[in-house]
């Protein structure tokens, strides 16, 4: 099974993949995790994009890329994966086209995550981070026991500077102006499947695995 989650930063397409990485039992590929993981270990890529996420900009194809070709290649990937945040525009879905082409393999399924502009602002802008343990909260929806204090740990929560309203109203600037034109993309390659996003996790989980027409099991397994 190998799966593209497309939408705007926000839309929960983080906490869709995990669900279906566990029922497609298939890695998920975030680009967004794979930059902040370099940004935070100050590797070579790290230090060069990290004023650029600080933006809320988007990072060079050439780079990305290399990113997740790099993780493509590990064992765990072999037989499928899910890649959230990537592609972020058609030349980078060329890119990866030409990058699967090379391993004899393609695209099954699109899936694309609905949610209005004004809701993601609230739900990015009101997000907080544990720098402890990585916990996350939300002021509005899912707030902390204590304001300011992570449930976990007692770490004290932080908004991360990409997190803050004027950066989110940017991010989806830069969506709305690249990554919007994959819908196109991907439905005139007739794999694109629109999913509302709005709503608790659960709903969403239900509208995402009938939107996979049995590429998944229609329930989650329990453990």
């Amino acid at each position: 099974m190998r799966l593209i989650l497309l939408g705007p930063p926000g839309a929960g397409k983080g906490t869709q993949a995990r669900m279906l990485s566990e029922l497609g039992n298939v890695p998920q590929v975030s680009s967004g995790d794979l930059l902040r993981t370099a940004v935070r270990e100050k590797t070579a890529i790290g230090v060069q994009v990290a004023s650029i996420l600080e933006r809320g900009d988007l990072v060079s194809d050439d780079i990305v890329v290399k990113l997740i070709d790099e993780r493509l290649d590990a064992s765990d990937a072999r037989n499928g994966f899910i890649l959230d945040g990537f592609p972020r525009s058609p030349s980078q879905a060329e890119l990866l086209a030409a990058m699967l082409n090379r391993r004899g393999a393609g695209i099954d399924r699109v899936l694309a995550v609905m949610v209005p502009d004004e809701e993601i602002v609230k739900r990015i802008s009101g997000r907080r981070t544990c720098p402890n343990c990585q916990a996350m909260y939300n002021v509005t929806f899912e707030p902390p026991k204590k304001p300011d204090v992570c449930d976990k740990c007692g770490g004290k929560l932080y908004q991360r500077e990409d997190d803050a309203e004027e950066t989110v109203r940017h991010r989806l600037e830069v969506y709305n102006a690249n990554t919007r034109p994959l819908l196109d993309y991907y439905t005139r390659a007739g794999i694109l499947t629109e999913v509302d996003g709005v709503g608790r996790p659960e709903e969403v989980e239900k509208r995402m695995v009938a939107a996979l027409d049995g590429l998944v099991p229609q329930e989650r397994k329990h453990k």
